[in-house]
């Protein structure tokens, strides 16, 4: 391309994200793009505006040193290595991105005057835990075909299909019955028996009477729909927020990396990896949860599996606790010890698995640990050293975690939450629509692994973040004791593999290149 064409290009992508070029950096990028395939030269751009904007910028001009920093980020993120193939993410090494109104854009904490997540939050972490969840919500509710404005001159029948969010503060400023209108806010109990919707401006108590599918809990973001008069909002029909794909995600924030990981951009924008990725056929992930190493007969299901898969090893196997069925007692520390030295021993006695495959060990909520707050860190070095020296290709993580694996990005939960959802629902679901389709819809909805109370489900406020779920991944493992399933939403795959022991050794079987599942079991023989 002409190097003016080429100027001309650039300066004009800049200005369309409210930036301005100095000379020397239009300069400096033009020679640096001369080179660029003409059908790669408008991510290119974009790629290197998105570094541009991470940076602590005080006004929109962006001078040369500016710019040399993001193609330098750009082609050292162009450059994968074998490290950005297959990466375990722990809870705590999540990044924190804080949603900006004003910018309409997600920045990095460190650009946003928040001060480092602690364990022991303050009461203003409480606060925002709660702001923050609804601010996602509501930005991807307002982005939804049904409340985006009509074009001028469209007509009047597409204009009168289309809704507008209030605010509860919108309700109470009137005296009056207020009309057709639609609330997002969140489901609270303030008083016993009665429920009020709550949002960032004010709480207006409710008068409930029809739902859609979904299990609506307190904590529940939901959009309502009814009128408000004499002080009570009454509600015609509940409904979730919208959910939203990930690619739909991604064209309004670019190659943000949300997800964490070595990359310094999302690897959905990455072509090498995605050729990886199609390429490797044989990559397999096993799933397994309640793996109650203390069981003989587990141990022995264990021995099978592997014996099985020896002629063709998994890329993984993901263990997921409870790994005691009596997880309690002051044996308990060295009785788990003397039962990873046991599986350990079995993966040594076969030589492909034992060097092919990795073993990922998420902990569960009666695993020795400081007590059932999330996100929950790894079972403790003392218990886990003597295993990873036997398996060095072992990896003990937090609850949840997160798995990079080429482009795809895979959430692991350990949590019986179906059932603590189907408990804590403000009105049971009556429609014959499977509970698993019902939690999954909730859940991706929610943006969220635990849209309960926290006096249901304890969360460390600070580190709330570490369980969303926007943008929604590729796969979400519900480690759950509930029945197995497998349910796709959104472009999302959920799957539970079920618990191990009690449910005839069942578990799943992912297949990244197309991304199917399997259900897989093991028989008596």
């Amino acid at each position: 391309m002409a190097a003016e064409k080429l100027r001309g290009k650039v300066g004009a992508a800049f200005k369309m994200h409210g930036l301005l070029l100095r000379a020397e950096a239009t300069k400096y990028l033009t020679e640096v793009l001369q080179t660029v395939n003409e059908a790669e030269l408008e991510d290119m751009i974009e790629n290197i505006i998105d570094a541009v904007e991470k940076q602590p910028l005080t006004c929109n001009m962006i001078e040369r040193a500016m710019v040399e920093a993001a193609v330098l980020e750009c082609s050292q993120s162009l450059d994968e290595t074998m490290e950005h193939i297959f990466n375990i993410i722990g809870a705590f090494d999540i990044p924190r991105y804080v949603y900006n109104s004003e910018r309409k854009k997600f920045l990095p904490l460190s650009m946003t005057g928040h001060s480092a997540p602690n364990l022991f939050g303050s009461a203003r972490d409480k606060a925002e835990l709660f702001r923050e969840r609804y601010i996602i919500l509501q930005q991807r509710t307002h982005r939804h075909e049904l409340f985006t404005p009509s074009a001028i001159g469209a007509p009047a029948e597409e204009s009168r299909s289309k809704f507008q969010l209030k605010t509860i503060e919108t309700l109470l400023g009137n005296s009056a019955k207020v009309k057709e209108v639609i609330v997002l806010g969140m489901i609270t109990q303030l008083k016993e028996g009665k429920f009020f919707l709550e949002d960032p401006t004010g709480v207006v108590q409710l008068d409930i009477s029809k739902f859609h599918s979904g299990l609506y809990t307190e904590s529940c973001f939901v959009l309502t729909e009814g009128w408000y008069e004499d002080e009570i909002f009454h509600v015609n029909a509940f409904g979730f927020p919208p959910t939203e794909p990930s690619t739909t995600t991604r064209a309004y924030y670019g190659n943000t990396n949300f997800f964490g990981g070595p990359s310094s951009t999302s690897v959905k924008s990455s072509a090498k990896l995605k050729q990886l990725e199609e390429e490797n056929e044989d990559a397999m992930f096993v799933f397994l949860s309640d793996v109650w190493l203390d069981q003989a007969e587990v141990l022995e299901k264990l021995r099978i599996m592997f014996s099985g898969y020896s002629s063709m090893p998994p890329t993984c196997f993901f263990f997921c606790g409870n790994f005691s069925s009596a997880p309690y007692g002051k044996n308990q520390i060295q009785s788990l010890k003397g039962s990873l030295k046991a599986l350990a021993n079995i993966i040594c006695e076969y030589p492909s698995i034992h060097k092919s495959s990795r073993f990922v060990f998420v902990p569960g909520s009666e695993d020795p640990g400081p007590g059932s707050v999330l996100p929950r860190p790894p079972l403790p070095e003392n218990i886990t050293e003597e295993f990873k020296q036997q398996v060095p290709f072992s990896v003990f993580t937090t609850n949840p975690c997160r798995v990079q694996y080429c482009t795809q990005e895979i959430i692991i939960f350990r949590e019986d939450l179906v059932n603590k959802m189907c408990r804590n629902c403000v009105r049971f679901p009556n429609s014959n629509l499977d509970i698993s389709n019902h939690f999954v819809k909730t859940i991706l909805s929610q943006g969220h692994l635990t849209p309960l109370p926290l006096n249901v489900s304890p969360v460390y406020w600070a580190y709330d973040y570490t369980l969303r779920t926007y943008p929604l991944p590729d796969l979400i493992v519900f480690a759950d004791k509930y029945d197995p399933f497998t349910v796709t939403n959104t472009d999302c795959l959920c799957i539970n593999p079920g618990s191990f022991p009690r449910s005839g050794f069942s578990f799943k079987v992912f297949y990244p290149s197309n991304k199917t599942v399997e259900d897989s079991k093991l028989q008596d023989i």
